[in-house]
């Protein structure tokens, strides 16, 4: 199976979000998680009210049921949003989150280059690192 694949069996399901639902969703207390690399957020800026957890650790991050869990971690209900450079990534990272417990985890269809095309602001900083 190639990454395509893979991919679309992520995908298969999952209800993802517009930016502007994501912006409503986020509104609403839904917790928007930015996996992007440091560079990738330089060039692009930072994702208002995003906290950014690296990709390496994201499950252990958000799983509510984990000890390494963080705060706002806080059940299986939680409305996660996954945003990446382009929205391919964090299809994978959302389907990862639903796999451990995280049912409502989404991602944002094209990534912070949808959100800002579609007019949202992105800011120079400082982000919210949690590690």
């Amino acid at each position: 199976m190639g990454v395509e694949e893979v991919l679309a069996v992520a995908r298969a399901g999952a209800r993802r979000l517009s930016a502007p639902e994501v912006a409503a969703a986020q509104a609403d207390g839904a917790l928007v998680v930015d996996t992007r690399t440091p560079a990738h957020r330089r060039e692009q800026g930072e994702f208002p009210g995003a906290l950014v957890i690296d990709r390496t650790v994201l499950e252990w991050r958000l799983d509510p049921t984990c000890p390494w869990r963080i705060p706002e971690a806080s059940g299986p209900d939680l409305l996660v949003v996954v945003v990446c450079r382009h929205g391919y990534s964090s299809s994978l990272a959302a389907a990862s989150l639903r796999a451990v417990g995280l049912h409502r985890a989404t991602d944002l269809v094209g990534g912070v280059e949808a959100w800002i095309a579609a007019g949202f602001a992105v800011h120079r900083g400082p982000a919210d690192v949690r590690s």
